[in-house]
């Protein structure tokens, strides 16, 4: 990863954070990490745990940025996801995976999109 897509994704990660928030999300771990996978952002939205994958492109000319999340991302995705409602004794709450997309353009705002529940639980 070039240090200029690092630092368009953790730019990405913050305006998604801030865009959550104002949604009714509540964040409870960022860039949760173990070894079946990483989550970028886990949040409460209502009684149900979103594990949300976040997005961040420069330019839609591609598609949109939910259509980037592949099949091995989401599986590790899963992983994760399991992982943490297990350590934390969660296996009984709702929980679902979010995509925010993020495509920063050279000029005006950001256009951010939540797909909730965007993808089933992969193995």
């Amino acid at each position: 990863m070039t240090k200029e897509t690092d630092d368009l994704g953790k730019k990405g990660e913050k305006l998604a954070r801030k865009f959550l928030r104002r949604q009714g999300y509540r964040i409870r771990a960022l860039n949760y990490s173990c070894p079946q996978g990483e989550i970028d952002i886990i949040a409460q939205d209502r009684k149900t745990i979103a594990f949300v994958e976040v997005r961040t492109l420069s330019s839609s000319r591609h598609g949109p940025p939910f259509e980037t999340v592949r099949y091995d991302k989401r599986r590790h995705a899963t992983g994760a996801a399991l992982h943490y409602l297990y350590r934390y004794k969660l296996q009984d709450r709702d929980w679902r995976f979010d995509v925010v997309g993020i495509v920063l353009l050279e000029e005006g705002p950001p256009e951010i999109e939540l797909v909730k529940d965007a993808f089933p639980p992969t193995r």
